[in-house]
């Protein structure tokens, strides 16, 4: 059966990706100083002014104004043109009691997938809607006229899960007032898509659209507010697996919302690098101060080459599963969480949960 499926992706100047950037960045300079750092760190970004909040529990001093500064500079920002409020204070030890014993520091359900659709083992239409918006930020910095606003969408059509064609592609960015819409249409094609699309999947009714609307000149905070944690489709699947509802950016490892949504991609990668599956969702839920999950399901979609239930046992004896020793395991109390903040949280070899190195301990647990 034909059918499409579309997927987005937004660069690191767009409003709520500057927004995970700063909470991420925060986040990062605690754990710096004190890897045990509980954090739950929020970010508003609007034109002239960048709000930080949150609650914390940390040994750690950040200078909160110089992380906002030297973000917004990374990014592409002049970072003198916004003033930084901050309203950060402890966290509540309602919750800290729970996470004190070792337990989820909320309840919550989170998902993880893996395929063979792509080499990183993700969906076709995210893993290239990333790659257009990572090689246009790329590209953008070498340019006089493009701004780090960008954003990205690509429509796939399949064959039941068989990815055959581009249907289209969708790029917006960000300019200043010197370029024309000719030229810049003609750059963003030759430099961005013509090198991240692959070739062999367009024809003559692939269709193109680069700043569909015309000019992009106001862009950024200055624009559109932005809010930490609000792209959390943009941050997992692409809508193409479900989504748990919450958001990774800002929040230490013992928030179940990011470490569990980790653990189970790195759960579904190995299934399918082990080829035990050639697709595989994971659910994993937790209960608040309860260091167990309530659930572990594993769902193949038929493609499983055992029982999901045995796989499921199997997820159970290989993996763990308890927050602490996720946090351990994934090696979580580093400061590895800024470059998360764009281009997706799962697809990047080098984020540790992305490493299939249970796939003999998998192959052995379900003979």
């Amino acid at each position: 059966m034909k059918c499409y499926f579309t997927s987005e992706s937004v660069g690191h100047g767009h409003p709520d990706k500057v927004s995970d950037a700063i909470s991420d960045a925060v986040l990062d300079k605690m754990l710096e100083q004190d890897p045990k750092s509980r954090v739950a760190c929020e970010t508003m970004c609007a034109k002239g002014t960048i709000v930080v909040s949150g609650e914390v529990t940390t040994q750690a001093y950040v200078d909160v104004q110089r992380v906002v500064a030297d973000t917004l500079t990374r990014i592409g920002y002049n970072a003198d043109n916004f003033g930084v409020l901050t309203s950060i204070h402890t966290q509540s030890p309602d919750i800290a009691q729970g996470v004190d014993t070792g337990g989820a520091g909320d309840q919550g359900l989170m998902f993880g997938y893996a395929c063979k659709q792509t080499e990183e083992l993700m969906p076709l239409p995210i893993s290239l809607a990333h790659k257009l918006v990572k090689t246009l930020d790329e590209y953008g910095r070498g340019t006089e006229y493009l701004r780090p606003d960008t954003k990205s969408q690509v429509t796939i059509e399949y064959e039941g899960k068989e990815p055959k064609r581009i249907e289209a592609v969708v790029v917006a960015a960000s300019h200043d007032s010197t370029v024309t819409m000719d030229q810049l249409r003609k750059d963003i094609r030759k430099n961005v898509i013509d090198k991240v699309i692959p070739e062999k999947m367009i024809d003559s009714d692939t269709k193109f659209h680069i700043n569909a609307t015309g000019r992009f000149e106001e862009h950024g905070p200055a624009a559109d507010v932005g809010l930490t944690g609000r792209k959390i489709i943009v941050d997992t699947y692409g809508g193409w697996s479900r989504h748990g509802g919450g958001a990774f950016s800002g929040k230490d490892s013992t928030k179940v919302d990011r470490s569990a949504a980790y653990m189970a991609r790195y759960i579904a990668k190995n299934i399918v690098a082990a080829d035990l599956a050639d697709e595989v969702e994971i659910q994993l839920a937790y209960c608040i101060g309860v260091a167990e999950p309530v659930s572990v399901m594993v769902d193949s979609f038929g493609t499983g080459k055992i029982d999901d239930k045995k796989l499921s046992e199997a997820v159970r004896e290989v993996f763990p599963l308890c927050p602490q020793k996720i946090i351990e395991h994934l090696e979580l109390r580093k400061p590895v969480f800024a470059k998360t903040s764009a281009y997706g949280h799962f697809g990047n070899p080098n984020f540790r949960w992305e490493k299939v190195d249970k796939v003999e301990e998998l192959k052995k647990a379900v003979k």
